[in-house]
């Protein structure tokens, strides 16, 4: 049977789970939810960088996104961003998609599915 690791996992979820080389991420959410939503983004790839780090991984190697915007009107804003943290020809499959978040001040939540 493959072996199914759980990065910091709680009664609720982990941050990530590795299986057979493919790493599911949680839904990555800003730590100051006070900041504007370029804040809250930069703030989030930075998260992503370190869990991806942590499980030999990086953002070359991203399968699939999901996005989802507490308003879709920051959605140039936050894709300016996203074209410079995704490597050029690296974009992965994607949705980005308004959304009614957990907390009325996360502005963004990012999902990714990447492997080794």
């Amino acid at each position: 049977m493959s072996r199914i690791l759980r990065t910091e996992p709680n009664p609720v979820m982990s941050k990530a789970v590795e299986y057979h080389g493919f790493i599911f991420t949680q839904g990555v959410v800003a730590r100051d939810l006070s900041l504007d939503v370029t804040a809250q983004t930069k703030d989030i790839f930075e998260q992503i960088d370190a869990l991806l780090e942590t499980h030999g991984t990086d953002n070359t190697r991203i399968l699939q996104a999901q996005i989802w915007l507490k308003d879709i009107a920051d959605r140039d804003a936050f894709n300016t961003l996203w074209t410079a943290w995704v490597p050029e020809g690296q974009a992965p499959a994607r949705a980005c998609v308004q959304a009614v978040l957990a907390d009325p001040r996360m502005l963004v939540e990012v999902m990714l599915i990447t492997t080794k």
